[in-house]
């Protein structure tokens, strides 16, 4: 069902106890993201037990894209100021607003979405299945309806999206990571994303590959 290896990724990613992980993964069939779920709600993930201390300290950090061309101000906040002077926080923060300068997220969070966006989009996509020459049932189309708003916080929420770094890991994720590491609460404020002639016509570029071939470098 799972391996010693998924307890152990489980661990890192909450903080939480190896047999706490174990169970977790047991009660939920070895489905790691439920059981990710599982311990924040009997209150044993890491990241949830620190969710609800202050985290005033932390630093803003700006990341220029070679030539100018994307600039991104973020502010990602912790507890002490000992850990905002750290290099694991400030490569994290690094990381973080590197993403945002190559994967465009409007968002933090889900609950920061507006709700008429989201309304539009579903709108938008049950009138796509209704105007196909064979329309799939009613049923069908909302579960359609469903993957494209679960999409759509992944294009638009920086939690959601996938680490530009390391896909296989969301940016939630990567903060969860983090928590377990630092062991102090870490959040993200704000942000802004400055991208130069922004509304202008010009050549479309891909950025993310751009990015990602400098990271590699």
């Amino acid at each position: 069902m799972f391996t010693a290896k998924d307890v152990m990724t489980l661990r890192e990613r909450t903080g939480a106890g190896m047999m706490d992980c174990k169970k977790a993964l047991t009660e939920c069939n070895g489905d790691a993201d439920k059981a990710v779920d599982f311990l924040r709600e009997k209150g044993l993930a890491a990241a949830a037990k620190k969710a609800g201390r202050i985290a005033a300290e932390g630093i803003v950090d700006a990341y220029i894209h070679m030539g100018g061309k994307i600039g991104v101000l973020l502010e990602v906040n912790c507890e002490t100021d000992f850990v905002a002077k750290t290099d694991d926080f400030k490569n994290l923060v690094h990381d973080i607003a590197l993403h945002i300068a190559a994967a465009k997220p409007t968002y933090i969070a889900i609950a920061d979405v507006n709700a008429e966006e989201i309304e539009k989009e579903k709108e938008i996509t049950r009138a796509q299945q209704l105007n196909e020459e064979k329309p799939k049932p009613a049923a069908i189309i909302e579960k359609i309806v469903e993957g494209r708003i679960a999409k759509y916080y992944k294009e638009v929420c920086l939690l959601e999206q996938p680490f530009v770094k390391d896909p296989d890991v969301t940016i939630n994720q990567l903060l969860n990571n983090a928590v377990a590491k630092i062991g102090e609460k870490i959040s993200i404020r704000r942000f802004v994303r400055y991208e130069m002639g922004e509304g202008l016509q010009k050549r479309e570029d891909n950025f993310v590959d751009e990015v990602m071939s400098q990271v590699k470098a």
